[in-house]
This record gives C-alpha cells, structure tokens and sequence, in this order.
C-alpha cells in the first residue's frame, strides 16, 4: 500500500498482486493519531495488505527539514501500537509526486473541485508505481 501523508489527509494507493500496477484507492481525512491509526488498520487488514510504502518528503536538495521529521515520527508511532499489524515499510522520495499529479490532472481538464479530490490518493499511486517499477521493474 502506497501512502502520501499530509497534515489533513493520508492519501492511499494499493497496488496489485504482480506488484506491477499502483490504483488510487482512497483518502482518509485526518482527525487524531490514534483514529487515523484504526482507520488504516482496518483498511491494511481488509485488503490484506502486505507492505507500506509511504512517501518521504524530503527538500528539493535532498535534506530532510520537519515534514520528514514528522513522517518518521508517524511510522514509528504506528509501529509502538500493539494492535496495529507489523509490515514492512519503506519510505520513498515523493519530491515532485503532488506536483506531477496535478499537472497530470490539469492536462486532462479536470475541474478543481475533482482535483482537490482524487489527489492525494493520485499522490499515493504515484508514490507506489515509483518503488515498484524500482523494485520489480517495468
């Protein structure tokens, strides 16, 4: 499962059991730690997720300021919760990843409203497909 963090939504991808194809799934909107916890166990666990790949927002020069400070604090949280299932997880450079998607979006004459809407799970796909095609190949 592919996840782009943000500071109101977690955007979610899953991708297929050939580990070749990233699809948008879905986007929980952000309350408290604990609620956005549940809610992605619960999702991890019907989906029967095997791995998580989660976005690191690192600067455009490489070097990691508060939003990857934060996004490991997010992993290492989850993984301090005892009911919440043990994964792999690897974190991935999504530089660029919101910013191509919207371009993507824009391209296809899609209304704001539709953007602000699909993004961020677009944002996760797009984070996936990047790790497959790295690790699996294209």
């Amino acid at each position: 499962m592919g996840l782009d963090l943000g500071s109101k939504t977690i955007g979610l991808a899953l991708g297929d059991s050939d580990h070749k194809i990233a699809t948008p799934f879905d986007t929980i909107r952000r309350k408290k730690f604990g609620l956005d916890a549940a809610a992605l166990a619960a999702i991890i666990n019907a989906e029967n997720v095997g791995a998580l790949v989660l976005g690191l927002p690192l600067n455009m020069d490489g070097s990691e300021g508060p939003r990857v400070q934060a996004t490991r604090a997010f992993i290492r949280n989850l993984e301090n919760l005892p009911d919440f299932p043990a994964l792999p997880v690897l974190l991935w450079d999504e530089r660029l990843s919101t910013a191509a998607v919207e371009r993507t979006l824009l391209e296809a004459d899609t209304s704001r409203a539709k953007r602000a809407e699909v993004i961020d799970k677009m944002a996760a796909a797009f984070i996936l497909q990047g790790a497959i095609d790295a690790h699996y190949g294209v």
